[in-house]
């Protein structure tokens, strides 16, 4: 007698939820004029640990959602305040003509819509 394969629990699987929904902060800001960085927030272990595990904030995902390659994007994990920083190179040194964000403070917007 063949044994059915057993199916995966659905109600085990986490649903996917908006970065939005689980980060407190989202910001950008430069570091320095050739480079800027992202900051996530979160408010408990909980969704820190979903957020640093998930495929969707790795370096190669990041890397494409800015169109860079993943060697110039840098990931600090710091579990002890809830926080994941990144930094990548600007596409336009900080006042140049063509920077739209002398500040870099909407260079988090690509990641407004990713799903952790």
């Amino acid at each position: 007698m063949r044994m059915a394969a057993s199916q995966p629990d659905k109600s085990m699987a986490q649903e996917a939820l908006p970065l939005t929904d689980l980060a407190n902060v989202i910001r950008s800001k430069n570091a320095g004029p050739l480079c800027f960085t992202v900051d996530l927030f979160f408010s408990d272990a909980q969704a820190y640990a979903r957020a640093a595990e998930s495929e969707a904030l790795q370096i190669n995902s990041v890397a494409a959602c800015y169109g860079l390659m993943a060697s110039q994007v840098r990931r600090f994990e710091l579990p002890h305040i809830f926080a994941i920083k990144l930094s990548m190179p600007r596409t336009v040194c900080a006042g140049n003509p063509g920077d739209g964000d002398l500040y870099g403070a909407q260079q988090h917007a690509p990641l407004l819509s990713l799903r952790l």
